[in-house]
């Protein structure tokens, strides 16, 4: 284990404002300072730690330049701002990091006036920004800001709907590419440091703005081609050509690391600029550490770790993930049937798609992020008689919901939805829980929708996508492991619609969809241990419901109890209007829907989370208990 780093610099610095009166020359020291403090943090945390590395120098230069809070700096995604918090009235906290009422791994407006801007989702940076330049405009203030966004972003199609519009407002508005892995720029070095400083410098502009003005009284002909003469013949020394093209200027590249080029420039920039600009900075994903620069990933996210080492203390799995089990059942389906393609939209680690991949590389395809080009690409493929597999976590799915409907619903393409992150996903927090695609997708017509119960149901749910071909479909499964269960070689196809009995009881009905089945099944023996005998049944299928068991379970049941990790208007919801709509309320039955409650959950351990929920052996046990209306007496007392 580390001790903890010694900085005596950092240690003066509780604000930006603190920052901001030190010399020039200290700069560099405090770098190397908030970096160690950085790595120890997140060392014994976990969380994002190599893109915060990357940004190091560049979160220093950025508060010592400006004067946030009034200047506005928004971070895309979020996973680099843990440097930001530590500078920012945050550090006494960030050893609580992603932790039970501490900090959040991303941008949280409640948490920080430095934080003008959640985020945790990226490519949303510059829309951001863009509005708050408008507003600013609209209230005749002068105020700066700074959109942070990764090359990765920048593949989202937001991203360039953005910065066409900031183009067409003209707004001072100043973007930031953090790009640390597109080969986009030429070699970063003294000549590209000094040709930035002289275009970002009032001087160049000046002459550039005169000799604007001048070609503007031209003939049009004559105008047309000086504009592109000059365009050119910038973009020739330093690039940036399509940002122009979108009405950005474009100041790069920089290096991203050298405070001596990044001052002058963001200076530049503040002092002189009127409209959208564009600083392309190139950095290195967790610049500083050796093991975080050694990885393959960069230590994009990170368990608990030795700082010596670099080793991650992450525990032995009894089971294989859901996402692995997910990605080798894909495989063997792919091995009998030459149509299974698969899609991801820069997540084949997160997704399991990267095993795909090495096995089918040509039947794998990275769209980068891109969910909603993810969703009707896999449409299109779907027209020419291909399987496809669209792989997107259940958060990351609402940003294709229009092309999920109009692109694949409303024609029933055979498109597969594996989802991937369902119900709470712990340290994430409420911006990456899987909560509302049951009852986003439920409601679309012709949709079929699952979920697994355990690892072998999503085997079998794997085999069920690849021979439905009469619709889309989707299955989720949740974040972590399996519960540990014998698992078949291949999966078999499921009957559309039909859910199983796991144990048969009298009194009790629990009906679950989803992963809460081992909490289910513990609630069961302590019910029955209670004198209230308990059936348990699985679902399986949101839509279409198997109205035959759930009519069976209603009759046969004093008490029904559905139970999901989704919001409310999802599973339960449909139960409870079926029931309704058929009469099953009228002879006493009493109902309790469980789902995830309607507000969203702070980040924590997820076992205190489905707790906090309701969602876990004792919630379920209380539903039952309050339905019949008799205390939580009557059953045994759990160790």
């Amino acid at each position: 284990m580390s001790s903890k780093p010694n900085t005596p610099l950092l240690d003066k610095v509780r604000s930006p404002k603190d920052l901001r009166t030190l010399e020039e020359t200290d700069l560099q020291q405090l770098a190397e300072e908030l970096r160690s403090e950085t790595i120890d943090a997140v060392s014994i945390t976990g969380g994002h730690l190599g893109a915060g590395l990357g940004v190091v120098e560049l979160t220093v230069a950025l508060h010592y330049v400006f004067n946030t809070p009034e200047d506005r700096i928004i971070w895309d995604v979020g996973h680099q701002c843990y440097p930001h918090k530590i500078l920012t009235e945050r550090r006494d906290r960030i050893r609580t990091l992603r932790q039970g009422n501490g900090l959040s791994g991303f941008t949280k407006r409640a948490e920080s006036e430095y934080d003008p801007f959640g985020a945790a989702h990226s490519s949303t940076s510059i829309s951001a920004g863009l509005g708050m330049a408008a507003g600013r405009d609209l209230k005749g203030e002068d105020n700066n800001v700074i959109a942070v966004i990764g090359d990765g972003a920048m593949s989202a199609g937001m991203a360039y709907e953005a910065m066409n519009n900031a183009g067409h407002l003209g707004s001072r508005l100043i973007v930031i590419l953090n790009d640390n892995d597109m080969s986009i720029a030429p070699p970063v070095g003294a000549m590209s440091a000094y040709l930035a400083r002289l275009v970002s410098g009032p001087t160049y502009q000046t002459l550039r703005d005169a000799a604007k003005n001048i070609v503007k009284n031209l003939p049009k002909p004559v105008f047309e081609k000086a504009a592109r003469a000059e365009e050119y013949a910038r973009g020739f020394w330093t690039g940036g050509t399509m940002f122009e093209e979108l009405g950005f200027y474009y100041v790069g590249p920089v290096d991203g690391h050298n405070l001596e080029h990044l001052l002058p420039v963001l200076k530049n920039v503040r002092d002189t600029h009127h409209g959208p600009i564009l600083i392309h900075a190139v950095t290195q994903k967790g610049k500083g550490y050796g093991p975080a620069e050694g990885a393959r990933d960069k230590y994009h996210g990170v368990a608990k770790f030795d700082v010596i080492t670099g080793k991650q203390s992450k525990p032995k799995a009894n089971a294989p993930s859901y996402t692995n089990v997910f990605a080798t059942s894909l495989i063997k389906e792919a091995e009998a049937d030459e149509k299974v393609v698969a899609i991801t939209a820069a997540m084949p680690d997160g997704t399991g798609l990267n095993l795909f991949g090495e096995a089918f590389p040509k039947r794998t395809y990275d769209v980068g992020i891109a969910e909603q080009h993810a969703v009707t690409f896999a449409a299109g493929m779907a027209t020419e008689g291909f399987k496809p597999f669209a792989a997107i976590y259940s958060t990351f799915l609402q940003r294709a919901y229009d092309q999920v409907i109009h692109d694949v619903a409303i024609q029933g393409l055979p498109v597969r939805f594996p989802i991937d992150r369902a119900g709470l996903v712990g340290a994430d927090g409420p911006t990456h829980a899987g909560a509302f695609d049951t009852a986003f997708l439920s409601c679309l017509p012709g949709f079929v929708v699952m979920a697994a119960a355990d690892e072998v149901e999503l085997r079998h749910m794997v085999a069920t996508a690849v021979a439905y071909d009469e619709g889309p479909i989707s299955f989720r499964y949740p974040r972590g492991e399996g519960v540990g269960l014998d698992m078949p070689e291949r999966g078999s196809v499921l009957d559309i619609g039909k859910g199983v009995i796991r144990r048969e009881g009298t009194k009790v009905a629990l009906l679950s969809f989803g992963g809460r089945m081992n909490e289910c099944l513990e609630a069961a023996d302590e019910l029955d241990a209670a004198g209230l005998s308990t059936t348990v049944a699985d679902a399986r299928f949101a839509k279409p419901l198997d109205m035959d068991l759930i009519r069976r379970l209603a009759r046969e049941h004093e008490v029904l109890v559905t139970i999901e990790e989704g919001s409310v208007g999802g599973f339960g919801s449909h139960v409870l209007t079926n029931l309704a709509e058929e009469g099953l309320l009228d002879n006493g039955l009493k109902v309790r829907t469980l789902a995830l409650p309607d507000l969203y959950l702070d980040h924590d351990k997820p076992d205190t989370m489905y707790a906090r929920a309701g969602l876990n052996c004792e919630g379920i046990m209380k539903a039952v208990f309050t339905a019949l209306g008799t205390e939580r007496l009557s059953a045994p007392q759990r160790a």
